[in-house]
């Protein structure tokens, strides 16, 4: 082979070599660089991991006390929907006991008009009492003037009879003692009606204990020789005698005047 050949081709061989050579160079320290920017960029991942991993505990104990927080907020809000409730109920017993009492104060207030109405009936009660007693005082004083009359009859001895408000009600009068029944003559002992009170309920006749009348007797009322009704001796004076209505219908029709008749 021509030497210049060899030459050439020598040089050929060698500037291909420098050329493998400084790509070779030139891709080693390309490479190097990447090497370095990713160990760069490892060392700032890392770094930046690091924050995140610290950011992330950070966080978890953010939330593990958010979760302390919350279950401390959701106890209060048990606790005072709990309270509220109570609150509720103590509202409507205040509510029900208000409504008791108006109703109650309503009764009261009825009852209050009832006794204002009853009392001024009383009232007018007593006042009609009054007035009755001063007509039964008037009718007292008209009836002891007529026995007062009666007294000065020559042919009627006339004992004092008492009269109160005790035998208006139908009471017993007074007796006095009972004097023993004489012998009982052949014909029926007969008087007639001297004095008349309605008021009181009793009638005088002219017979007493020296005609043989004692405690208890009965009598039959007549008018004309018509039955009237009987009435029963309550208290005896020697020429006189008061006696009760046997039944409340012979005060209407007995009059001063009528014949009384024994019958036992």
């Amino acid at each position: 082979m021509n030497p210049r050949v060899k030459v050439i081709v020598l040089i050929i061989v060698i500037l291909l070599s420098l050329s493998v050579a400084g790509g070779t160079l030139y891709l080693f320290q390309r490479e190097r660089t990447r090497n370095v920017e990713l160990e760069n960029k490892l060392s700032d991942l890392t770094a930046k991991q690091k924050a995140a991993e610290a950011k992330l505990a950070e966080a978890q104990r953010s939330i593990s006390t958010l979760e302390s927080q919350l279950k401390d907020n959701t106890t209060q809000i048990e606790t005072l929907t709990s309270q509220l409730q109570q609150e509720k109920t103590a509202k409507e017993e205040a509510l029900a006991q208000v409504e008791q009492m108006r109703s109650e104060l309503d009764q009261q207030k009825q009852l209050r008009s009832d006794l204002e109405n009853k009392l001024s009936k009383v009232e007018n009660d007593a006042k009609g009492i009054r007035a009755k007693l001063g007509a039964i005082e008037s009718e007292k004083a008209k009836l002891e003037a007529e026995v007062k009359k009666l007294e000065v009859k020559p042919d009627v001895e006339l004992g004092k009879i008492v009269v109160s408000p005790e035998t208006a009600q139908g009471k017993p009068l007074a007796a006095a003692p009972a004097a023993r029944k004489e012998e009982v003559k052949e014909q029926p002992l007969e008087g007639k009606v001297l004095v008349l009170n309605k008021e009181y309920n009793f009638l005088v006749i002219n017979l007493g204990t020296k005609d043989g009348v004692s405690m208890d007797d009965q009598f039959a009322v007549y008018r004309d020789n018509k039955y009237i009704g009987d009435v029963k001796v309550e208290k005896v004076q020697d020429a006189m005698s008061a006696a009760g209505f046997v039944s409340d219908d012979v005060k209407n029709k007995v009059m001063e005047g009528d014949k009384v008749v024994r019958t036992k």
